[in-house]
């Protein structure tokens, strides 16, 4: 079984996407091992107590980024982390975490990319920017992280038709329960069973 660490900033709906597959058993080659949260308070944390997943809060505020770094490597390596899986998490990860876990760690990216990626576009901003270029469909990415925000190999994509109407709220929604609440634990149900070959 491949030890899964999830990376979170806030509500967790794409960790209780994740921890709903595993529970109804589409994951299982993976087991979650550690949630760790950029800030304290958040529901996250409450999703993962509530699966009986050990969680852990590194605070990125008033931490200067290698700090913030070296104690996330810290906590990954503690859990002897084989595939992390950022879930809304609001940091962007430094070299040093990248070039120790290549091709282990995975981000759900709200857009097609290369539509509407990179620095900048996050939360609510990419469905902003998707309705003012007027786009007709959107959807979400499951990506390899790499020193490129939104850069690495992508792993899986869906559509979603945008509709007449949307608000950036509206379209997030329809872009969770559509795209991302689906291909991220199919994505990581894949990895998980590739890897434990």
């Amino acid at each position: 079984m491949l030890k899964i660490v999830v990376l979170v900033s806030g509500g967790g709906t794409n960790l209780q996407a994740l921890l709903d597959a595993k529970a109804a058993g589409q994951i299982p080659n993976g087991e979650f091992v550690k949630v760790i949260s950029s800030k304290s308070g958040v529901f996250a944390l409450e999703r993962a107590a509530k699966a009986g997943v050990a969680t852990a809060v590194i605070e990125r505020k008033g931490k200067t980024a290698e700090e913030f770094e070296a104690a996330l490597l810290a906590e990954l390596e503690a859990s002897k982390a084989d595939l992390i899986v950022l879930a809304g998490f609001m940091t962007i990860l430094g070299e040093n975490v990248i070039a120790k876990y290549p091709e282990k760690i995975i981000n759900v990216h709200p857009a097609l990319i290369p539509s509407f990626c990179g620095k900048g576009f996050y939360g609510l901003k990419v469905h902003e920017a998707a309705l003012e270029k007027g786009v007709k469909v959107t959807g979400a990415t499951v990506h390899f992280v790499n020193e490129i925000p939104d850069g690495g190999k992508i792993i899986a994509q869906k559509a979603v038709e945008v509709q007449d109407g949307d608000t950036p709220e509206i379209l997030q929604k329809r872009v969770m329960e559509q795209a991302e609440w689906k291909i991220l634990p199919q994505a990581v149900a894949k990895l998980c069973y590739e890897r434990n070959k």
